[in-house]
């Protein structure tokens, strides 16, 4: 059944004097434009009257913790962690919303890709070229630095060692980093990122170039732990999906790239599920 917004009457009630943590683990923007993140944050105090908190700089594993024990009430997250979080025997996040970029690209939909990445001057023309090489992924739990790119890797039948070396950067910006420095061969990274920063001419996204893109899947949503009161989940997500009608809110959405926040089915998800069971059934639940 298709999500729809709650009664503004409904919506309202018991918010007022609130303060909530909303935490950010994965992003629509990359690290350069966090500031676009703590400025929403400012929006939907405004808007809601419910005082929020920007809490930024924490790994996937700990902001799934947090919103497990109702320490931070929401946040932006990648949907891998949040198919991990609502699959729990006791399901520990609702969705709030999504984003849709503006980027032709995404076609409108709720959805993004997983860019492979290499250094702009190397040889590499395919995967297949990177055999042997030294390849460097964000975080484990991620759907673009990880999940996707496993799940190619066993489309693909590259599941035998594939790479000579593989790392962990901790975050796509330094996959890039890595990867624009020769540190690393290549990378899988989240292509709202890798949009970003060369829109804006961040980071090292223009010594770098893409091989192939991989998806698409749901994009990152808005998740509310289910902790936090049903009534504040309505008021954020009334908000959310209604800013690109508020001039205010359309100028924090052009800065982000975005076209707007939409409501989101949970089936948005059924991707990142069943390249995950995938993994779990070819037994390559790594990238080696």
């Amino acid at each position: 059944m298709a999500a729809e917004l709650p009664s503004p009457s409904r919506e309202r009630a018991g918010t007022a004097g609130m303060t909530i943590r909303l935490a950010m683990s994965a992003a629509f923007v990359s690290e350069s434009g966090i500031g676009v993140y703590s400025r929403l944050a400012e929006y939907l105090t405004h808007k809601t009257g419910i005082q929020t908190e920007f809490i930024s700089g924490l790994a996937y594993g700990t902001i799934n913790s947090m919103l497990d024990e109702g320490t931070v009430h929401c946040g932006f997250i990648c949907g891998l962690p949040y198919v991990m979080l609502r699959d729990n025997p006791r399901p520990a996040v609702r969705l709030i919303a999504a984003p849709i970029m503006k980027a032709a690209r995404y076609g409108g939909k709720p959805k993004y890709y997983s860019d492979l990445i290499v250094r702009k001057d190397s040889p590499y023309q395919s995967i297949h070229d990177l055999a042997g090489k030294t390849y460097v992924y964000n975080d484990e739990i991620s759907n673009s630095g990880y999940n996707l790119p496993r799940y190619r890797l066993i489309q693909l039948g590259l599941t035998n060692g594939f790479f000579g070396k593989v790392l962990r950067s901790g975050s796509h910006e330094e996959s890039i980093r890595m990867v624009a420095a020769g540190e690393a061969d290549a990378s899988f990274v989240d292509s709202l990122v890798l949009d970003f920063d060369r829109e804006k001419g961040f980071g090292h996204a223009a010594e770098v170039r893409v091989l192939e893109s991989v998806g698409p899947a749901g994009i990152c949503p808005i998740v509310a732990s289910n902790r936090m009161p049903e009534s504040i989940r309505e008021s954020l997500q009334r908000t959310l999906v209604t800013m690109h009608e508020e001039p205010e809110g359309r100028k924090i959405l052009e800065e982000a790239l975005l076209e707007r926040f939409t409501l989101v089915d949970d089936s948005n998800y059924d991707d990142i599920r069943s390249m995950r069971e995938a993994a779990d059934k070819a037994g390559f639940t790594h990238i080696r």
